[in-house]
C-alpha cells in the first residue's frame, strides 16, 4: 500500500497528464508545428540543409564543415551520452559507486529507481502520444521508433543527474553546492538542446521530457533519499 499512494498512482497520474499535454499539442500545433521553424533556422544558419535537401543539392563541403565544427562537435557526444545504452550502464555503474561510499542501500538503489520511474512513464505516456519526429530537418542519427513526445533522452538525464545531485546534498560531499545545479540543469539542459538540435526532437518534447524528468528525481528524493 504505501507503495502504491507514493509510486503508482502519482506514475498514472503523470502518465494520463503527459499524454494529455501531448494529445493536445497535436490537435491544436499538428505534426509540423510552428516551434520548428526555430530549429529549422538554428541548423540552416550552422550550415545544414533537410536530409532530402541535402541529398540532392551540391555544396561547398570545406565551407561547410568549417560552419558546423563547433556546435557539431559539442552536440554529437552529448546526444550519444544520452542513449539508452549508456544511460543504463550509467546509472548501474553510480549505483555501484554510491554503495561504495556510502553503503547505503537506500542511496545506492536511488539512480536505478530513478531511471525505472522515468522509462515507465515515459513508455506508457509516448505509447499514448505517437507524435511523429519532427519534418523538413537535419537529422544525423537514425531516431528510435518510440514517440518523439516526450523526450526520452531529455527525460532519463533530469531524472539521473538529478538524483546524483541529490546524493550529494544528502551526503555532504565536497563541492556539492558547486557540482549540484551542473548536475541538475546544466548537463540535462545540454543533452535537451543536442535533442532538438540535431533533429531528434521538437521543442516541447524536450520541455516535457524535462519535467518528467525533474518530477521523477523529485519522488525518488522524497521516498528513498531524504526519508
Amino acid at each position: 500500500m504505501p507503495l502504491l499512494r507514493a509510486v503508482v498512482l502519482p506514475g498514472l497520474g503523470a502518465i494520463i497528464a503527459i499524454a494529455a499535454a501531448g494529445r493536445a499539442m497535436r490537435l491544436l500545433g499538428g505534426d509540423d508545428p510552428r516551434e520548428d521553424q526555430t530549429v529549422r533556422a538554428l541548423q540552416a544558419a550552422s550550415g545544414h540543409q533537410p536530409d532530402d535537401v541535402e541529398a540532392t543539392v551540391a555544396t561547398d563541403t570545406s565551407d561547410l564543415n568549417e560552419r558546423r565544427e563547433p556546435i557539431d562537435r559539442v552536440t554529437k557526444p552529448l546526444s550519444w551520452y544520452s542513449g539508452v545504452p549508456q544511460t543504463i550502464a550509467n546509472g548501474a555503474i553510480w549505483c555501484g559507486v554510491t554503495w561504495l561510499l556510502t553503503r547505503d542501500l537506500r542511496s545506492a538503489v536511488a539512480p536505478a529507481a530513478v531511471l525505472t520511474l522515468e522509462t515507465a512513464c515515459f513508455v506508457a505516456s509516448a505509447a499514448l502520444v505517437g507524435r511523429p519526429r519532427p519534418e523538413r530537418v537535419w537529422r544525423p542519427e537514425q531516431p528510435h521508433a518510440t514517440s518523439s513526445f516526450p523526450s526520452g533522452h531529455t527525460a532519463a538525464a533530469f531524472a539521473l543527474h538529478g538524483t546524483l545531485a541529490d546524493l550529494l546534498d544528502r551526503h555532504g560531499a565536497r563541492g556539492a553546492r558547486l557540482l549540484a545545479p551542473v548536475l541538475r540543469y546544466a548537463i540535462p539542459g545540454a543533452i535537451a538542446f543536442s535533442r532538438v538540435y540535431r533533429g531528434q526532437h521538437h521543442l516541447s518534447d524536450t520541455v516535457a521530457g524535462a519535467m518528467l524528468g525533474r518530477w521523477s528525481a523529485a519522488v525518488v528524493r522524497r521516498e528513498l533519499i531524504s526519508s
